[in-house]
């Protein structure tokens, strides 16, 4: 199971998205459904039902915050333990089962754990800027046709910003270009990922300090003297063709919500630059760090190349073979 993206935190949609009906979604190839208790606790079962098969996301969320299979009528808790089966008084529930995933709702995201573990070894690391008090906040979520490894290289590559984004951010750039100029582009390793920064003929590039959160999270940290301005990227990967780029502004100047929309606009048309450009990369994932020619400001991306190709892409996660415990009595 998410192969190649296995046992690690990934934020999967807005937490604003999932409402009173089971919404389906596709994470690393895993086809999820995603639903709200009768207290409103987020849930994450395999959409899948172990009984023959349908698709437990065009069930119901019954009045006891079960999912109900809308083929048998079985009724599977959040932790994806069988709470009923109709018909069958008999049957040995504590044998029926699906799999289950953790999941956290933080900073109006959901976050899922890629294994189907009762307990998982850690819980998501969150830039600052997502639950900071008084900070203002917009949010958008947008599928583009690409890996998501293209996507997150992207994210991280501050090279193309004057080029690309020549109409938007990149014009704050450009003026410190000229014949000639030379970009230097540092990494440093932190606990969480790495921080990367830049500079064009020895000045800081504003808006150039990046954070790599792994697996797939980027913060552009805007300079702005006494405020915070956060850019937050999560590159969230649907299948081996697709991703969904959730984005969220945080800032704390001009605060009122009638300005939101303006915030998110431009944050809209920056993502539209970068789009067609990724969507047009071949091939679609990443290549090894020797496998495309690479120059010195490409540190960032050779650094996310390392971790993909050593650590994530080899990861798998197995199916639990049985519940550790009988599912609640009623």
């Amino acid at each position: 199971m998410f192969e190649g993206f296995a046992h690690v935190w990934t934020p999967v949609i807005l937490a604003s998205s999932l409402r009173r009906r089971p919404l389906p979604v596709t994470l690393a190839g895993e086809r999820l459904v995603l639903f709200r208790d009768r207290d409103g606790r987020a849930h994450a079962l395999l959409d899948r039902c172990p009984h023959r098969g349908v698709a437990l996301s065009l069930g119901r969320v019954t009045g006891d915050g079960c999912l109900e299979c809308p083929f048998h009528a079985w009724k599977f808790q959040g932790d994806g333990c069988v709470r009923e089966v109709p018909l069958n008084p008999d049957a040995k529930r504590e044998h029926l089962f699906t799999q289950s995933f953790p999941v956290r709702e933080v900073g109006n995201v959901l976050w899922l754990y890629t294994a189907p573990v009762a307990e998982p070894p850690c819980e998501p690391t969150l830039p600052e800027a997502l639950t900071l008090e008084g900070a203002a906040r917009t949010y958008f979520q947008v599928e583009w046709n690409a890996h998501w490894t293209r996507a997150m290289e992207n994210m991280l590559d501050s090279p193309h910003v004057p080029y690309v984004h020549k109409a938007t951010i990149g014009r704050f750039v450009r003026p410190y270009l000229k014949p000639g100029s030379r970009m230097e582009t540092g990494w440093e390793d932190t606990p969480y990922g790495g921080r990367t920064v830049s500079q064009v003929d020895g000045q800081a590039e504003p808006g150039a300090c990046l954070d790599f959160f792994r697996p797939n999270m980027m913060v552009l940290n805007i300079p702005i003297p006494g405020k915070v301005f956060r850019m937050h990227a999560f590159c969230v990967p649907v299948d081996a063709a697709r991703v969904r780029m959730i984005i969220i502004g945080a800032r704390t100047f001009a605060t009122l919500p009638l300005l939101n929309p303006f915030f998110n606009h431009t944050n809209k048309k920056i993502a539209a630059e970068d789009k067609a450009v990724v969507e047009s990369s071949y091939p679609v994932e990443v290549p090894g760090p020797a496998e495309e020619q690479s120059v010195r400001t490409d540190r960032a991306t050779l650094q996310f190349r390392k971790y993909y190709h050593s650590e994530l892409k080899p990861s798998s996660a197995a199916p639990r073979a049985r519940r550790a415990l009988p599912p609640a009595e009623g």
